[in-house]
């Protein structure tokens, strides 16, 4: 795991970034493993440096880091790179593969067996986001390390 200050390059303004990454090769162990080095991490932050993480907050990472990872091996040819950083009091989970096409949430069907998993991400996600690269894309979602008094699982009040 690392530390550093961000803020000339507009990320967040002087604050310490802890984050670490791995590139998944593809194998058939690579899911577990993220999903393994997500609890690690989180772990690793509120041992380390005294950052609360909520159980909810550590599975729902693990969740998401799942489902943006099964996806990349899904519909990308190639290696995965997966970041993991903390930013203040969210957790940020962004995966790179090497497909240029963005994702696209599929309209809610209770009836559909499967392909649910950016809906999932989605809806328990403080935000998310996906942008190309000059090769590929980038996919982001950011959680909130601690649950909501309020009782909203993404940490948003419910509407």
């Amino acid at each position: 795991m690392e530390s550093a200050l961000v803020g000339q390059d507009g990320t967040v303004p002087y604050e310490r970034v802890l984050h670490t990454t791995v590139a998944l090769e593809g194998d058939g162990t690579d899911i577990a493993q993220a999903r393994h080095l997500a609890s690690g991490f989180l772990t690793r932050v509120q041992a380390e440096h005294g950052l609360p993480v909520s159980q909810r907050a550590l599975d729902l990472t693990q969740l998401v880091v799942s489902e943006l990872v099964t996806n990349a091996h899904k519909y990308a040819p190639g290696p995965v790179l997966l970041d993991l950083r903390v930013i203040g009091d969210l957790v940020e989970v962004v995966v790179w593969d090497s497909d240029p096409v963005l994702p696209i949430a599929r309209a809610a069907d209770a009836g559909r067996v499967g392909q649910h998993g950016l809906e999932i991400v989605m809806a328990v996600a403080q935000g998310f986001e996906a942008q190309r690269e000059p090769v590929g894309k980038r996919v982001t979602a950011r959680l909130a390390l601690v649950d909501d008094p309020g009782g909203a699982v993404s940490g948003r009040p419910p509407q």
